[in-house]
């Protein structure tokens, strides 16, 4: 039994709590803020709910990959999800015209093809590409024996522009099946197509929304961690990660406790993580390689209360671009933003008819609200609000293009910045998805989990890959440092 101290109770941290506890290690997990969660948090405003981060699964029917996970977790029971629509649960609109992306290879293809009659060639080529890939991977298989992890790392070296350029001659049909990439927050000449087959695959197999909230996945990991005996506490920020000359022996809060531990696992991203520690063992060119690697882009969202009965439950998630391409949304100016949105709903309750809030989300740099950085929330300013009102009103008014009523159905609204996200999930400059993948760094742009401290291990959406699967997947090799590779055969079973 091990003393283990986690910093941080995002998805990562709670899932590394849980999957040690179950398996016999004292646990503590350590959050500064009063709510638990991270990106799984949720809020309340106006007497509605919404959601800050995990907005949908996928790989959830029986059997599928988050299912197994989502049972090994001990946290299925507890967690009920909606599926959405199987003939449409992703919508990509492109200058107006709309295309559904269904679930199922043969829903998939069928789907597309009706536009695109002269492509089911290169359909099921791509189709074949994205599960050879995401499917030769032993650690998103959960396989504890390897697969073709030398097809992973090739595909890991090679941009997802450079890859569907090859396997997709039209031009139009590629920017359909690129609709989704703020799901990850891909670039041009950057992003690996591995990222973008690891999620493909992981929605195409099935997608569901959270009923009631994404803060049901944090409840439930925070309820099996303490049935194992372990804890989790809040308003605990940690001030230090003390090292002897070989290793960390704990961490310090705020109040000055020193929290002893065999191990220490840091949910944090690893910048912060640098610089809660002097030790020696992390070497200056390591430091500097972690602080200098960027970061995915910020987002703007507002957040909608729908007058009651007004707006039908979408049972989808809509993408909506007004240009031909969803590439470079990034890359606005101040006269064109916004490029480009996602715009869904939260789920109450399975069957729902109509929707009672649902959010906008577009890119946003950091720079946009830099100068405000040194602020306090709900105290930044006249200046900022107005900043914020502006940005609300021209998101509105590009998704009424789409839904044309939709503002006179809004009873009020609210609104986040990079800056929100930052002070809220303690993500670096507000990204959405923590450490940029880019192809242009090599290995360099990729965190090992773990750190020239020999018992300091990392975890969370910067150390594998995003989204719910990327840090789940991620926090089984970093646990396996400690209960063995063993844990992967577990799961697999």
């Amino acid at each position: 039994m091990k003393k283990c101290v986690i910093i941080g109770s995002g998805l990562g941290g709670l899932a590394c709590g849980a999957i040690l506890a179950k398996n016999g290690h004292r646990v503590t997990v350590l959050e500064k803020e009063h709510q638990p969660g991270g990106c799984l948090q949720c809020f309340h405003r106006g007497g509605v709910k919404f959601e800050t981060g995990m907005h949908f699964v996928g790989s959830a029917a029986p059997g599928q990959t988050l299912d197994r996970l989502l049972r090994y977790l001990e946290i299925k029971d507890r967690v009920q999800l909606s599926p959405l629509d199987k003939e449409g649960y992703e919508v990509v609109s492109l200058e107006g015209r709309h295309y559904r992306l269904a679930n199922g290879r043969e829903a998939f293809i069928k789907q597309l093809s009706a536009s695109f009659p002269s492509s089911v060639d290169e359909l099921n080529r791509y189709y074949d590409l994205i599960e050879r890939v995401a499917h030769a991977s032993s650690l998103h298989q959960l396989s504890a024996l390897p697969i073709d992890d030398v097809l992973t790392a090739s595909y890991l070296l090679r941009s997802i522009d450079e890859v569907m350029n090859e396997i997709v001659r039209d031009e139009q049909l590629r920017n359909v099946l690129m609709g989704t990439l703020p799901l990850y927050a891909a670039e041009w000449g950057k992003t690996p197509f591995s990222v973008h087959a690891f999620v493909t695959d992981f929605y195409q197999q099935s997608a569901y929304r959270i009923v009631g909230g994404s803060d049901h996945i944090a409840r439930s990991l925070i309820e099996t961690i303490e049935r194992y005996g372990g804890k989790v506490v809040t308003r605990q920020s940690v001030s230090a990660i003390v090292c002897d000359d070989t290793h960390a022996i704990g961490v310090t809060t705020a109040d000055e406790k020193l929290w002893e531990a065999d191990f220490v696992i840091s949910d944090l991203h690893p910048k912060r993580t640098m610089e809660l520690t002097a030790s020696s063992l992390l070497r200056p060119a390591y430091r500097r390689r972690i602080a200098a690697l960027p970061n995915t882009v910020g987002c703007f969202t507002v957040y909608l209360k729908f007058k009651p009965h007004t707006v039908p439950y979408m049972n989808s998630n809509f993408f909506g671009y007004r240009q031909a391409s969803p590439w470079n949304c990034e890359q606005y100016t101040e006269a064109n933003w916004p490029m480009g949105y996602l715009y869904m709903h939260f789920c109450n309750e399975d069957g729902q008819r109509y929707a009672e809030s649902g959010q906008i989300i577009s890119y946003m740099r950091y720079e946009e609200v830099e100068k405000w950085e040194n602020t306090r929330v709900g105290h930044r300013g006249t200046d900022y609000e107005a900043f914020k009102k502006e940005h609300a009103e021209r998101l509105i008014a590009a998704v009424e293009e789409e839904f044309p009523g939709l503002a006179s159905q809004i009873e009020s609204y609210y609104t986040s910045t990079p800056l929100t996200y930052r002070d809220y999930t303690g993500a670096e400059r507000g990204g959405m998805y923590g450490i940029a993948k880019d192809i242009s760094l090599g290995p360099a742009s990729r965190v090992h989990h773990r750190t020239k401290i020999p018992n300091l291990l990392l975890t969370g959406q910067n150390i594998n890959s995003h989204g719910v699967l990327g840090v789940l997947v991620g926090t089984l090799v970093t646990c396996g440092e400690i209960i063995g590779a063993e844990a992967l055969g577990q799961i697999g079973r």
